[in-house]
């Protein structure tokens, strides 16, 4: 996979598309929380949540297939990942499944919804992304024909699925996130000084125009698929760019002007801004089976405008109560399931972001509140997957080094780990590919747990303070916060143009690999076990 984007370049019509997320949008997987009141307090939940067609389960599913190749190509290495929708656990969780000699792979994952829809991928050709349906207690199997080219020569399917809504549903969607207008004359828009309905009328306006283009007269693809695609595109253009208003304003100011010195008089917003989140009809269920609803919620759950209260170990009616109070006119309903699934998103927010266990009195009132519903089931269910992650997860050390001269930064912290192989990660917050790879390695560093190996994470201010302090409550190990100098001279000095990028050094502290993009959990374990 190509890495991910620096946070400054890039213009499209409306905000700045980051360069590869349109090809790896499944892996903007840091898809977080949902969830709420919407039948009377004293009513007992079902055991399965009817919203539409769609079910909310803790329910498993698997996919088994066949990769076919050129007879004398050695199928071992090659790998088939997949991301799977947790809407109500509030995130994205991607899978590396090998494929063994015959070409064959299978997998069991658990779902969130009777039927989901899983981002699949090959390393035969990795920016091409196939839409796969699973089902609830069902078996899916997907054979897939390459070509000399490693090109897809056939695909079979089974239950069968409208082959254009599994092929070209991605391909479409990058290309209206990608969209630039190419009529004589158009210029960048200068939005900055604008008033703010006018911002947000040109913004809602971008949606529309893109689907018109290249979606809405394609009768290939179905009516359902047509709607996922709209949702996901209209979540992709808010999220997070509309969610942050003056960060996106200073950016279109740099932009559209060319000054990128200047520090433009930004105006105030309140939370009436929010009033877009009324067109998006929220309680729609099929935003459940969009790859950008989770990250979606999380904008809204951490949002400093919006200020919605943590839930904390609050009754869910209180903290229902007061949610609706700030929503419900933004949003335009004060009931129905959309509720129900940010209450889960938010206690999801601290099973993901702090791998913080439930405690006993949020135990306690997710049982009083959904009994052995389906929801408790998911959120029970994570709540164990945290419990055992906690019991390796390393504490976070902070080292504070932005007095440090910029040219002796890595010099210095090479320096504090002699003796011990040092695998380094630069991210950022905001950079979702960055979270995927520090969330599916978090499963693989209980193998390294006991050896002499330390993980480091390096960010910059471009990471707001605060949530970074949030987010490596998660991560554990060694965090470092450098000045915009200090991250600028890194990135130049090891030749970096993306993140996430890394740095691995043995134990005599001499660089023995850098790239950039998250290999898989495989490739970075052999490359440490390698050097101990």
């Amino acid at each position: 996979m190509l890495g991910y984007y620096k946070k400054d370049i890039e213009k499209t019509e409306v905000n700045n598309t980051k360069p590869e997320i349109a090809r790896s949008i499944f892996r903007r997987i840091t898809l977080f929380y949902i969830c709420g009141l919407w039948l009377l307090l004293s009513c007992i939940k079902t055991t399965k949540l009817d919203i539409g067609t769609v079910h909310i389960v803790a329910g498993t599913s698997k996919l088994t297939g066949k990769i076919i190749t050129p007879n004398r190509q050695n199928k071992n290495s090659i790998m088939v990942s997949i991301t799977v929708l947790h809407p109500i656990s509030g995130e994205n969780i991607k899978y590396e499944i090998p494929v063994n000699q015959s070409g064959e792979f299978a997998i069991e994952v658990d779902i969130e919804t009777d039927t989901t829809y899983v981002g699949l991928q090959t390393s035969l050709e990795p920016y091409k992304a196939l839409m796969v349906r699973l089902v609830d207690s069902s078996v899916t199997n997907i054979d897939i024909a390459y070509d000399g080219g490693n090109k897809i020569k056939y695909i079979e399917v089974l239950p069968a699925m409208n082959l254009i809504d599994m092929t070209q549903s991605t391909e479409v969607l990058r290309k209206m996130i990608e969209y630039t207008p190419d009529t004589l004359g158009w210029v960048y828009p200068q939005l900055f000084d604008k008033n703010i309905d006018e911002f947000l009328k040109y913004v809602a306006k971008s949606a529309p125009k893109r689907l018109e283009l290249f979606l809405d007269s394609n009768d290939m693809f179905s009516k359902e698929f047509k709607g996922i695609i709209a949702k996901d595109l209209r979540l992709f253009i808010y999220t997070p760019d509309i969610f942050d208003y003056e960060d996106m304003m200073k950016r279109n100011y740099s932009n559209s002007t060319g000054d990128t010195i200047g520090n433009p008089e930004i105006q105030k917003i309140d939370r009436s801004y929010f009033r877009f989140l009324k067109d998006f009809n929220l309680n729609d269920p099929q935003y459940l089976q969009t790859f950008m609803f989770s990250e979606f919620q999380l904008e809204l759950l951490r949002n400093s405008i919006l200020d919605l209260p943590e839930i904390g170990e609050s009754d869910i009616p209180s903290w229902l109560a007061g949610v609706k109070a700030i929503l419900a006119d933004l949003v335009g309903f004060d009931d129905g399931q959309y509720y129900d699934i940010l209450t889960a998103n938010a206690y999801a927010r601290q099973l993901n972001e702090q791998v913080k266990p439930l405690s006993e009195k949020q135990k306690e009132h997710i049982t009083h509140y959904w009994k052995n519903g389906e929801i408790a089931k998911i959120l029970f269910r994570k709540n164990q997957q945290v419990v055992e992650l906690e019991k390796v997860k390393s504490p976070v050390v902070i080292n504070d080094i932005k007095s440090i001269q910029k040219d002796k930064v890595i010099e210095t912290i090479i320096s504090k780990y002699k003796g011990k192989v040092i695998f380094i990660d630069l991210w950022a917050t905001w950079c979702a590919p960055c979270l995927d790879g520090i969330k599916q390695f978090g499963r693989a560093k209980r193998d390294l747990k006991g050896k002499d190996v330390v993980f480091v994470y390096i960010t910059n201010t471009s990471s707001p303070l605060k949530l970074w302090e949030e987010k490596i409550k998660g991560i554990g190990d060694e965090h470092y916060y450098l000045t915009g100098e200090q991250w600028e001279y890194m990135m130049e000095y090891f030749g970096f143009e993306y993140i996430p990028s890394y740095l691995l050094y043995n134990k005599e502290g001499i660089l023995i690999n850098k790239f950039t993009s998250f290999p898989g959990n495989a490739a970075i374990k052999d490359m440490i076990n390698d050097l101990l």
